[in-house]
């Protein structure tokens, strides 16, 4: 005997009614990209300013979260490092789609480069750990650096185009350029002021920048006159890291830095330029 006292499903919804929402699971995930937002931005501002040596709990105490929550997002300190560094590169990805749209493209990509030069120097030690060998970097920062690569390229073109940027200038170059810049900005007691030696690089960039020396011709006029070597030779000179003057100890070559520290420094910086050729 079939019963006729329950009512069908389809009877349950005539009548306009609906089933009702799964609204606790929307906001428990709601809740968990807040909590992952907070611990992102907890660890940018620890990392920039401690370095990487913070702690997850620490980091969990400072984004007013609990541990546990924390490595549920990033269950290794390496994860999360590589988050904060794709998120950095993709915010910089997104400012130049930006600049890139703008009705003055040559003002708009000088901007922006002054804009990554000056921000950079505070993620000293997440730059540095990109240059390590602990294999840096990882396949979420590859993916977001050929984005990075084609937006700055899309700006550079742009400017390009309108002669506000010399010709012979690529993305590899511009990056080479970040490099430097950021290596002067390091020497700054306020890295995010333009240094006035970051400013005449990047000036260098537009087309009256002046011709690229002639590396040649000028070993050249140096070879055909070798007492103004000797005279250079004889001259007091400077550290090429940190400006120290360098005393000459006696014949020979003279010396490019005034201590380990520096050199070891600028041995990475040559490093970190060879890899993004």
């Amino acid at each position: 005997m079939q019963r006729t006292d329950a009512p069908s499903r389809t009877a349950a919804t005539q009548g306009g009614s609906q089933p009702m929402p799964q609204v606790g699971g929307e906001l428990s995930r709601a809740d968990a990209r807040r909590n992952r937002a907070k611990v992102l931005a907890a660890a940018q501002a620890a990392f920039a300013k401690e370095g990487t040596g913070v702690s997850l709990g620490e980091i969990a105490r400072r984004a007013g979260v609990g541990a546990g929550t924390v490595y549920r997002h990033f269950p290794t300190k390496d994860v999360l490092l590589e988050a904060v560094m794709a998120q950095r590169v993709e915010r910089l990805t997104r400012l130049a789609v930006e600049y890139a749209a703008s009705s003055d493209p040559g003002a708009a990509f000088f901007d922006f480069v002054t804009e990554v030069v000056t921000s950079t120097p505070g993620n000293q030690d997440m730059c540095d750990l990109l240059e390590s060998e602990d294999g840096w970097p990882r396949s979420v920062l590859l993916s977001t650096g050929r984005r990075f690569a084609e937006a700055l390229e899309a700006l550079l073109s742009s400017a390009q185009e309108r002669g506000e940027v010399r010709a012979d200038l690529d993305v590899e170059g511009v990056k080479a350029i970040f490099t430097g810049c950021v290596a002067i900005q390091r020497l700054q007691q306020d890295p995010r002021t333009l240094a006035p030696m970051s400013a005449l690089v990047i000036d260098a960039l537009r087309p009256n920048g002046g011709a690229v020396t002639d590396t040649d011709k000028a070993r050249k006029i140096r070879d055909e006159n070798p007492s103004a070597t000797g005279k250079r030779n004889d001259e007091s000179a400077a550290c090429g890291v940190c400006g120290s003057p360098l005393a000459r100890t006696g014949p020979g070559r003279p010396p490019r830095f005034c201590g380990p520290a520096c050199r070891q420094k600028a041995y990475r910086q040559r490093r970190t330029i060879a890899a993004i050729r």
